[in-house]
């Protein structure tokens, strides 16, 4: 407590201080201070200021869309966590996520995707039923998810997580069900009020048919989000995935319905790690970072290479938003095998090349993005464990701080990040083109001293000392990742 007392005392001497820097200091400014203010503390009140935030590093961990899109049952997430925990736990991998439509009832061997429901003609009823109780609350399906048999809903899934040592997430869309807008289902927590009275219909998300938008200024609207959050507590969710709250420049960004979910977790008694998607706008990124953990930068993000090539301006833009507690996330690996039911193309491993593969982890690395995996992971090859087992390539991504773009010229591209208590640096090294080409590292750039030792993380290889700089030669979309020790 006295270390904790000593953390608050320091912090608010330091944002008031910063505050005379200048007038005109932003908003944004004053976050990115926080942030470096939350690395820079000394080691021994690391773990106080972790404990004040709820995702003190980039989150680690798998989600089910890319290998099993809305289809994905519990038989396959078990066997997620069960490798999770064998092979990758001791990493520091963690989050076992169950992406969307787990309420929908898919026939057997059904690989739809975005399922869609219908209006019955005669009373406009939509069909399928989701699974949803009295107070318009979706749960499991229970032939996806048979633990839900209990009316427990995703709780028996969990405790399993958990019993792994692991924690454990869902997707969910923002809004209501339309369905239980038609049932008139009341909200629990209110006298009277039903989800009716609170839906916005003409708030539609324009990929999936199934949900209203919140009007948020309508009495009971919060006392909605409350319930969610409250059930998923009951149930231990430790992660929610909050889906179509941006998509595009033409879409409103939802910011009441973010802000009721974030209000919804904090009174729920359970701590919670919020993530929103997708594509969030860069002009919003002050409120999705004060009312979320981490957020998707881009659209879906597949196994193509002009897509991972998009993502390195993308990283370098959002790049001074990374912290404690605010992650922006360039979307799941696309690693291993995907696709396997659904929801892009046929079923197959990762098109991308090793060299590109490579590239992908070391930009999500060295840009501290979250890393969750995509692919379905107890048929990874041993390049794909490889690429997630390397403990130095990890502390990259886990323990650094200021990860910033150094130099974009002609598809050479140069990270660095900092390393606490240490002038040492991490650097990386990306070939963009299509054609080998040298690339070379000036330690000038770094602001570091014109010697130093230079070590290559994937290769787990000391390389020697080098003066000015160092260059390497790197094949097609390939890249190098280093630790520079100034001398």
């Amino acid at each position: 407590m006295h270390n904790r007392v000593l953390l608050l005392a320091f912090l608010s001497f330091l944002f008031s201080t910063s505050g005379c820097i200048s007038d005109t200091q932003s908003e944004e400014a004053r976050i990115l201070v926080q942030k470096t203010a939350l690395r820079q503390i000394p080691n021994s009140q690391n773990q106080t200021a972790s404990a004040m935030v709820l995702a003190p590093r980039p989150p680690m961990g798998w989600n089910s869309y890319n290998c099993y899109g809305a289809a994905v049952q519990s038989a396959e997430v078990k066997a997620n966590t069960d490798y999770m925990s064998e092979t990758l736990k001791q990493y520091g991998w963690e989050y076992i996520v169950v992406d969307y439509c787990w309420s929908y009832p898919h026939p057997p061997g059904s690989v739809q995707n975005n399922p869609p429901q219908f209006r019955l003609k005669k009373d406009n009823a939509p069909v399928p039923w989701l699974a949803m109780d009295e107070y318009g609350r979706l749960l499991p399906d229970m032939r996806k998810f048979p633990e839900a048999a209990t009316g427990s809903g995703f709780k028996g899934l969990a405790d399993y997580v958990h019993s792994k040592g692991l924690k454990f997430g869902i997707h969910v869309m923002r809004g209501i069900p339309r369905q239980a807008v038609w049932a008139k289902s009341p909200i629990k927590g209110t006298n009277g009020i039903t989800a009716a009275d609170i839906a916005d219909t003409t708030s539609l998300c324009p990929w999936l048919n199934q949900m209203y938008g919140v009007d948020m200024s309508k009495p009971g609207a919060q006392e909605y989000y409350n319930s969610l959050a409250d059930l998923y507590a009951e149930w231990g969710v430790d992660y929610i995935k909050m889906d179509d709250v941006d998509i595009s420049e033409e879409y409103p960004y939802r910011a009441s319905e973010v802000e009721a979910m974030e209000n919804a977790i904090k009174q729920c008694g359970r701590p919670i790690v919020l993530s929103l998607s997708l594509n969030l706008k860069y002009e919003n990124r002050e409120h999705v970072a004060n009312n979320s953990q981490l957020w998707r930068i881009s659209k879906d993000f597949w196994d193509e290479w002009h897509l991972l090539k998009n993502q390195f301006a993308l990283c370098a833009k959002w790049a001074h938003m990374s912290g404690p507690d605010s992650w922006p996330d360039a979307d799941m690996m696309q690693l291993g095998w995907i696709s396997r039911r659904g929801p892009s193309g046929d079923e197959r491993q990762s098109r991308f090349t090793e060299d590109e593969q490579l590239t992908h982890m070391t930009l999500w690395s060295i840009a501290q993005s979250p890393l969750m995996m995509g692919g379905d992971m107890p048929d990874n090859s041993p390049y794909v464990e490889r690429l997630l087992t390397n403990p130095e390539v990890i502390a990259v991504n886990q323990q650094a701080y200021d990860s910033r773009e150094v130099s974009r010229l002609n598809n050479l591209v140069i990270w660095a990040s900092r390393i606490p208590d240490s002038k040492d640096q991490y650097v990386a090294a990306f070939n963009l083109n299509d054609t080998p080409t040298e690339v070379s590292v000036e330690f000038a750039q770094l602001g570091v001293n014109p010697k130093c030792k230079v070590r290559d993380l994937w290769k787990l290889k000391d390389m020697g000392t080098y003066k000015k700089s160092i260059s390497t030669l790197l094949p097609p979309h390939s890249s190098v990742l280093y630790r520079i020790t100034p001398l």
